[in-house]
């Protein structure tokens, strides 16, 4: 698979009747990845490993053990992006009424199904998916950033606050009363604005928190998000001038799931090709490919024919401030902000280049088996249908 082609949204149906698992199995793998399971306990199994890329649930009601009513509130509460469809074949019009109040219903489908009906039902279904998905990258995004700027703000804040008050208990003898005066003023408004902005970061952040509807950056609340669809989203939204979205291609040798901090993570990819554009800007032929690569070990590159980089520089480039477009106003803090951002959940971050023959960057993420998909000699089980 190449360029931005994402995999296809994930279904999970669940239904104690073979017979109609196996029949949305052939009617959907078309479309969609479908994952099955036979009871309430065996979907949640699934989930517990393919949840990430799972989009739509798909249950029936009446099965034998828990009923699909306490599966969608089960799955509500521990996957409240999934979109969560009822199938049932009973009229019970207080069911129905208990079952759209607790588990967050999307629609309620009767047996028989119709496959057009499925169909058209899916097609919404995961275009609210995608619209729920959204807004909580939104969300995620900023509470990530704010997290980030509070932890690379609060130390030289803190710092400044030490220095005013050593200035203002400190001042030189040798100045006259009045210029001592105007010092120990200056280090107090030093000090002040500088306690100010470090209870305003520290107030913001707990509001945003408390408001709820989103989750943190941080531990098991961090969401799952598949590289691919990181990348496609980047090369939808990226202002791209002139002939400049030409340049770049996409090779997916595997896919696989960034586990942490994902809206972070775009930003260092909206950083790197930032500085790939910029370097084969005036090339002759210029190419920037984007690789994925969930093997040996999950990666993301991103590789331009751009003049490369000076050895000398490079070796300074994730510890020091130095920039190589200084002249377009670069500062140099670029890269290292990026390599401080994959060290925070144990990544890293690789550069390999040579004068005239271009630049590799290499995102590096923990793990070593983040495929979507399983692979080897496993045999595939009734919770896990062939894709397409």
């Amino acid at each position: 698979m190449s360029d931005t082609m994402q995999p296809p949204f994930s279904i999970l149906f669940v239904d104690d009747d073979e017979m109609s698992r196996n029949h949305f199995a052939r009617a959907m793998s078309a479309d969609y990845n479908v994952h099955v399971a036979r009871d309430a306990d065996e979907a949640m199994t699934v989930l517990s490993r393919y949840g990430a890329e799972i989009a739509v649930l798909v249950t029936d009601f009446r099965m034998p053990g828990r009923d699909g009513d306490d599966l969608l509130r089960e799955v509500a509460q521990a996957y409240p992006q999934i979109v969560r469809i009822l199938v049932t074949a009973y009229a019970d019009k207080d069911m129905l009424l208990q079952t759209v109040n607790t588990g967050d219903v999307f629609r309620i489908l009767e047996k028989p199904l119709r496959t057009d009906m499925v169909r058209e039902v899916l097609q919404l279904a995961t275009a609210r998916y995608t619209e729920r998905e959204t807004r909580q990258q939104r969300l995620l995004a900023m509470d990530e950033t704010l997290a980030f700027l509070a932890h690379e703000l609060n130390t030289p804040l803190a710092t400044i606050s030490l220095c005013a008050r050593s200035v203002e208990n400190d001042v030189a003898a040798q100045y006259d009363p009045q210029r001592q005066r105007e010092i120990g003023l200056a280090a107090t408004s030093m000090l002040n604005n500088a306690q100010y902005c470090l209870t305003l970061i520290s107030s913001f952040w707990a509001t945003v928190h408390k408001s709820g509807g989103q989750q943190s950056a941080s531990g098991g609340a961090t969401r799952a998000v598949r590289a691919t669809r990181l990348i496609a989203a980047l090369l939808d939204t990226y202002p791209f001038v002139a002939s400049q979205r030409d340049w770049v291609k996409v090779d997916v040798e595997g896919d696989f799931v960034v586990h942490a901090m994902p809206n972070c993570v775009a930003l260092v990819l909206s950083s790197l090709l930032s500085n790939a554009l910029r370097a084969l800007d005036g090339r002759s032929a210029p190419s920037l490919r984007v690789e994925v690569v969930a093997f040996p070990e999950p990666e993301i590159r991103i590789r331009d024919n751009g003049p490369g980089i000076a050895p000398e520089i490079k070796a300074r480039l994730l510890q020091d401030p130095v920039t190589t477009h200084s002249g377009a106003g670069g500062h140099g803090m670029g890269m290292i902000f990026c390599n401080r951002i994959m060290q925070s959940f144990g990544g890293c971050l690789r550069i390999e280049s040579t004068l005239g023959a271009g630049t590799t960057v290499t995102m590096g993420f923990p793990g070593s088996n983040g495929r979507l998909h399983a692979t080897g000699d496993e045999e595939p089980s009734d919770t896990q249908l062939a894709s397409r």
